[in-house]
């Protein structure tokens, strides 16, 4: 069974997002960021830099949230049966992770980023419903929680201008999976 590192807050629920999509028996192991565990030995062996998320599949310890999302697209996700299509969602992967989160988030880049990064995603949404096509993929998970992480952190932002984003956005809150997982509680 595939066990979770994570902590209160933190990008571990975009990892038990996916698991719970893929629908693969996992252990969430709380990481008390608090308390400084993160920082002493045992957990040093799982993830080097004290940080979570981090995943152990057996003997395999492997964290970034990213290279957790591509592992277990690639491991895990029947769907993906060509590179070609595993490339495609890692393209995704990465680009949520870097080039949307800094857009986005980035002060000295999100005034002249965001119009261009959402109106882009707007135009693919208007045409299909998830990053890849017509079924969610991990590409959506990344792409999708950092997209959701706006609206949690920046309380005045704006989708209306995207409505397809918008659509988008709320069809992945309305996913069972995301409920459990990425919502506040």
């Amino acid at each position: 069974m595939i066990k979770l590192y994570g902590g209160v807050f933190s990008r571990a629920a975009i990892v038990k997002w996916y698991l719970e999509e893929l629908k693969i028996p996992y252990e969430f192991v709380l990481v008390d960021l608090q308390s400084g565990i993160n920082l002493q030995s045992d957990y040093l062996a799982i993830h080097p830099f004290g940080k979570v998320p981090a995943i152990a599949d057996g003997d395999f310890i492997l964290w970034e949230s990213g290279a957790i999302l591509i592992y277990l697209a690639q491991k895990y996700d029947r769907m993906l049966d060509t590179v070609e299509k595993q490339a495609i969602v890692n393209q995704w992967i990465l680009f949520g992770n870097s080039t949307l989160g800094d857009g986005l988030f980035s002060p000295q880049n999100s005034t002249k980023e965001t119009p261009r990064l959402l109106g882009k995603l707007d135009s693919i949404f208007a045409s299909q419903s998830y990053l890849t096509g017509d079924r969610l993929t991990a590409a959506d998970i990344a792409v999708g929680a950092v997209l959701n992480y706006v609206i949690m952190m920046i309380k005045d932002f704006d989708y209306s201008p995207y409505p397809n984003v918008s659509a988008y956005i709320q069809r992945l809150r309305d996913r069972p999976a995301f409920q459990s997982s990425m919502t506040l509680k």
